[in-house]
């Protein structure tokens, strides 16, 4: 049984690069074991196609040295939070054991993310029921974060990620994405200045960064308060 420390799981290919690539990469280079579940094919996008798009996430899974990869195939522009959703949703976290899921931000504004971050909440929580498909038996992780990437609107992160060495290899990723992102000066929460798409992502995690002191960074919510045992162990002056 393949089992996995982090799962990462995004509504479209390319989204779960877009908004916690850094954290994944930088996560595997520490002996992290890592995975992303797609939740569509991406088959509403205006360019490309969903079999092209499979191929570059496949390539983008090799750049982030993902154990493994997988896609449900729910609707694209259409994903629902259902019973039937929810079960398919779990018996992936059931088989692949994470302990840390992370997916969207709770507020977005393509329709499908907000209802993937609630789904993906729901989805944990009846991982655990063992009356639910209880053929496999049930699991549930330990925590889900929220990825804030280009959400500026809504809340202030829990923490950030220090990306600074995996930031190059998080555009590497995302750039497998020609057919979506070849010539782009937005994608998904990225809301366009003029810039190319890589200075974009470059400004936004520079600014991400700066909060924690450090060159590049990924930020994240969680809904319940972060535990701290050593107050004298915090990090990030205040002056």
């Amino acid at each position: 049984m393949t089992r996995v420390d982090i799962l990462a799981i995004g509504a479209h290919p390319d989204d779960i690069e877009l908004i916690a690539g850094g954290t994944l990469i930088r996560a595997q280079m520490l002996g992290r074991s890592t995975a992303i579940l797609d939740l569509a094919a991406g088959e509403m996008a205006s360019r490309g196609s969903p079999d092209l798009r499979a191929q570059e996430a496949a390539k983008a899974a090799k750049v982030m040295g993902l154990t493994t990869r997988e896609n449900l195939g729910f609707p694209d522009s259409g994903i629902l939070n259902t019973p039937d959703t929810r079960a398919k949703v779990a018996m992936v976290i059931r088989r692949l054991q994470p302990k840390i899921v992370i997916t969207h931000s709770l507020h977005g504004r393509h329709p499908d993310h907000p209802m993937v971050a609630q789904l993906v909440r729901d989805a944990c929580f009846v991982a655990g029921l063992k009356k639910i498909e209880p053929e496999v038996p049930a699991f549930r992780p330990l925590k889900v974060i929220h990825a804030l990437s280009f959400r500026e609107d809504y809340q202030k992160p829990t923490f950030v990620v220090d990306i600074s060495q995996s930031f190059e290899k998080k555009l590497q990723a995302i750039a497998a994405y020609q057919s979506q992102f070849g010539e782009a000066v937005q994608a998904g929460e990225v809301y366009p200045n003029g810039e190319p798409l890589a200075e974009l992502i470059r400004h936004h995690a520079a600014h991400y960064g700066s909060l924690i002191r450090c060159r590049y960074g990924e930020p994240f919510f969680t809904t319940e308060t972060m535990r701290v045992d050593d107050v004298s162990a915090l990090e990030v002056s205040t002056f």
